[in-house]
């Protein structure tokens, strides 16, 4: 089948595109002005066009800045989503996006960050060679300019003893360029996969650096270095002919000395919306930070997995949604998301937590699941919780079919989608949209199974009493076992029953041959509009990715394969 790229990877591009576009406007249309505009023609003079790339980097950071804190409010996002009727199909799923295009908008901020830091840095140095012995012209006469009463300054760096390290060090334009360029730094390399895999901990720390990057920023524009002829001097010198007749300034009246004025701090005027928006965000989690969460059952399951079962008031949930956990008596500022386990339909909702880090060690350390006896709901530490949020799973009934990946851990998400779908069949429900659903389940440990092996036998055999055994396909992949593990299976093998988890199907051990699997399922649904839900490593997400490009049609009444990779 031909290589497609599905609407969804098409409103992805458009909105990339689309960024670019606005990114290269902006900058284009700022360079020309600050190029061309008269009020800084004796700037120009001076800081050559250097003028120009300083300036238009300038305005797309602003502009990057303004965009790069929409995608990680939460509650924005799930609002969008929840209630914006034109907000469907391909444009919803873009909102499932929101991390990409956060980590995209950061790739923005860092290039133009550079760009504006080198330009400053050859802009001071040509501001401080213009004070060079011996530099004679308009520059000179220009750079001089500031030393009379009646006179206002063009060059910020007024001798040439004042070096640039000097002027960077004690200007407010060079201190606070200097605080946000150390807050970047910190905040890009924090962010790295490696770091975030070593220490999430330092990750968020790290990342709250922001704060201090954008009052850096609102405060950086105040120092002024930039500065442009007066509209009230415009008016009675005229460039073009004064520009030559420099050395009669003090004594013509044709041409009095021109008056310079700094340009007014802008940055503020444009992350003004989104910090607003974003610091109503941390209130409301403020708010749900103080409601009180009920911890009514722990579990403690094989691989070092946790199971919290909680209460909260007016707490509503849709399958695939995921929570904010902190636990103040670990650390007070820590917000670590995970995926609901349970189903809108029970009276709890549940989270599974595996130990993958410092902090998720340490939770299951005061829930005494390391070994320990578990404590009693009483004596546990007190749990906050902010949610529920809404994710790319919350998608799943939404076509007809729809294939359901998951590595290890990452099968929590799907628990809530098959226990509503268990509830539904009891309570003899249809599911509107969706005929037919694919698990893989691809596991290293046997004993991983054992919790969600439960709720795949009560499905089965819930399904199979009401005639809708045809609904959900399960296949359970063993990448890792032992010689002990093979004699048993081969001791024990019965042809009804799977020897490991006791299920109808049988589990495989090894790896799914992907080409197969999505060959299959095309031919099963031929005009099928199929979503592909994954959560598991990048390195099975780009496989993913790359099967749904490759088996979708591209015949728009064949079958396609729309991608949806779990984010938090």
């Amino acid at each position: 089948m031909m290589v497609c790229w599905v609407l969804n990877e098409s409103v992805s591009v458009m909105v990339v595109l689309s960024w670019l576009a606005a990114n290269f406007y902006l900058f284009i249309d700022t360079f020309c002005w600050y190029e061309q505009e008269e009020s800084f023609f004796y700037t120009r003079v001076i800081l050559g066009s250097t003028l120009a790339w300083a300036r238009a980097s300038a305005v797309c950071l602003n502009f990057n800045c303004m965009l790069i804190l929409l995608p990680v409010s939460r509650n924005l996002i799930s609002f969008v989503k929840g209630t914006s009727t034109c907000c469907r199909g391909p444009w919803r799923r873009q909102l499932d996006k929101n991390l990409k295009f956060h980590k995209l908008v950061a790739y923005g901020v860092l290039i133009h960050a550079t760009i504006h830091t080198v330009a400053h840095l050859f802009n001071l140095e040509r501001y401080h060679l213009s004070h060079v012995e011996g530099t004679e012209g308009l520059p000179a006469a220009l750079s001089k300019l500031g030393s009379m009463p009646n006179e206002s300054y063009l060059n910020p760096i007024r001798t040439f003893h004042v070096t640039v390290t000097t002027e960077s060090l004690t200007t407010i334009a060079g201190v606070t360029g200097l605080v946000i360029s150390l807050a970047l730094i910190l905040i890009v390399t924090s962010s790295t996969e490696l770091i975030r895999q070593a220490s999430y901990e330092l990750f968020w720390y790290t990342h709250h650096i922001f704060i201090i990057f954008f009052i850096g920023l609102a405060i950086h524009g105040t120092g002024q270095i930039i500065r442009g002829q007066t509209p009230e001097s415009l008016s009675v010198h005229n460039v073009t002919f004064c520009k030559d007749h420099y050395a009669e300034w003090q004594e013509s009246s044709l041409c009095p000395v021109p008056q310079f004025s700094g340009k007014e701090p802008s940055a503020w005027k444009w992350v003004l919306g989104p910090v607003v928006l974003y610091a109503l965000e941390r209130i409301i989690r403020l708010w749900r930070f103080q409601q009180e969460v009920v911890v009514t059952k722990v579990i403690s399951h094989p691989s070092s997995v946790l199971e919290l079962r909680m209460k909260k008031r007016d707490f509503r949930m849709a399958p695939g949604q995921y929570i904010l956990i902190q636990c103040p008596s670990i650390s007070p500022l820590e917000w670590h998301p995970f995926t609901l386990t349970s189903a809108p339909q029970e009276d709890f909702f549940s989270v599974h937590i595996r130990a993958a880090g410092d902090w998720t060690r340490a939770l299951l350390k005061a829930f005494g699941a390391e070994g320990q006896t578990l404590k009693d709901p009483c004596s546990l530490p007190r749990i906050a919780v902010d949610g529920p949020f809404g994710s790319s799973l919350t998608d799943v009934s939404h076509y007809p079919v729809s294939v359901c990946i998951a590595a290890g851990i990452g099968v929590t998400p799907f628990a809530s989608l098959l226990k509503s779908m268990w509830f539904k069949c009891c309570e003899s429900q249809s599911l509107p949209e969706l005929n037919k659903v694919y698990l893989y389940w691809i596991c290293r440990d046997a004993r991983a199974f054992e919790w969600f092996a439960d709720l795949l036998l009560s499905l089965e055999t819930q399904m199979s009493e009401r005639g809708k055994a045809h609904l959900l396909s399960y296949h359970i992949f063993l990448t890792g076992w032992n010689e002990n593990q093979a004699i048993h299976i081969a001791l024990h093998w019965d042809e009804n029953t799977d020897v490991i988890t006791g299920l109808k199907h049988k589990t495989f051990f090894g790896r799914p041959n992907w080409k197969d699997e999505f060959k299959q399922i095309a031919y099963n649904h031929p005009s099928s509009s199929i979503g592909v839900f994954c959560c598991g490593p990048k390195a099975l997400s780009k496989t993913l990715q790359k099967m749904c490009r490759v088996y979708s049609s591209a015949d728009p009444r064949g079958v396609r394969f729309y991608y949806n990779r779990e984010n938090f």
